[in-house]
């Protein structure tokens, strides 16, 4: 436990602090569960009857919700609470949590050539492949295995179990949780008389700055160009980014998505939940799309796009489906009407 001041808090953050600035928080809580020694937030307006009920100490509100606090409840009022709640994290995390220091653990495996710098943390039963670089205050968690010839930037953090395949390149303050493996081979065969014949992939992948990668997320390298992932990226857990795709600054995308290969995916999108998008399509910058979508096609205009067939009881379901396999035959005949339409005599 590591308590803050109100005071240390707007100091460190901004906002416009109604109450003592001397008052001590212990913790970051949901405003329902929040109690005298917690600080919490409110980002949705829809919820604010719980400024009325919450034993926090302090709530982070707007300017226009800080007036319906209860009584006894400091309030730092900003723009955008959810971004300060976002901001408050880190810097709560940045006091509390211990920092890994310097240095290569005993038994971690450092092959000839490659380059650890002196600021770095390499833990326990790592594997530095030949002529890989770690950078400078770059976390490598037990049991990492770097391949030959990658490059981790400066204060990328690998959790435990994560595969850097070889010649792969991660930027600087990228974190990547434990199972995740990038550069993995991409799902590429040839047809030979019924039987498959691989081919080698020969690309690497390239991932910018600042990005995090979930638990157990894939992304493979490339066939012949890499797989290129810029700045800013976001991905959950649970993702495939098969070989050649690339994904635009500041995308985000939730937990289970898979993106087929060599699609190109713009800047600043966001892709909902267990969407599926396939191979060889391009979507525009700033396109949204929702959970459980299917892209069948390219999206070149921003917007918010949903492809998902309304879940209803099964016999239900059942029956529009077979209705809509008669679609096309009922537009046929449709079109045959309008064409010749039948004689009123």
């Amino acid at each position: 436990m590591n308590p803050a001041s109100l005071g240390e808090i707007v100091a460190a953050l901004g906002g416009e602090l109604a109450g003592d600035a001397n008052r001590r928080v212990e913790r970051i809580a949901p405003l329902a569960s929040a109690d005298g020694a917690s600080i919490g937030f409110l980002a949705n307006p829809r919820y604010r009857a719980q400024l009325a009920e919450t034993r926090a100490a302090c709530v982070i509100v707007t300017p226009a919700l800080r007036d319906l606090a209860s009584p006894g409840v400091a309030t730092i009022a900003t723009a955008d609470p959810y971004l300060y709640f976002a901001r408050l994290t880190q810097w709560w995390a940045a006091r509390t949590r211990p920092v890994p220091a310097p240095g290569v653990h005993p038994s971690a495996v450092l092959a000839p050539g490659c380059r650890v710098h002196p600021g770095a943390s390499v833990g326990a039963l790592v594997c530095v492949g030949e002529d890989a670089e770690v950078g400078d205050g770059a976390v490598i968690g037990a049991q990492c295995h770097v391949g030959r010839g990658a490059v981790i930037g400066a204060h990328t953090r690998l959790a435990p179990r994560v595969v850097i395949g070889d010649f792969c390149r991660l930027g600087a303050r990228c974190v990547v949780q434990s199972g995740a493996v990038i550069g993995g081979d991409g799902f590429g065969f040839a047809p030979d008389g019924g039987r498959w014949v691989k081919i080698e992939q020969l690309g690497a992948v390239r991932i910018g700055d600042d990005v995090e990668i979930g638990a157990n997320t894939c992304i493979d390298r490339g066939a012949l160009d890499d797989t290129v992932i810029e700045d800013g990226v976001k991905l959950d857990n649970l993702i495939q980014i098969a070989h050649n795709v690339h994904v635009g600054a500041h995308t985000a995308m939730a937990g289970c998505v898979g993106v087929a290969g060599s699609a190109r995916i713009g800047a600043h999108c966001t892709i909902g939940g267990a969407a599926m998008i396939a191979g060889h399509l391009e979507i525009a910058d700033h396109v949204h799309v929702s959970a459980g979508s299917f892209v069948s096609r390219s999206i070149l205009r921003p917007g918010q796009y949903t492809g998902v067939f309304p879940l209803d009881d099964n016999a239900s379901w059942e029956k529009n489906a077979a209705t809509l396999r008669q679609l096309y035959r009922l537009r046929e005949r449709v079109r045959a009407l309008e064409k010749n339409p039948p004689n009123p005599g």
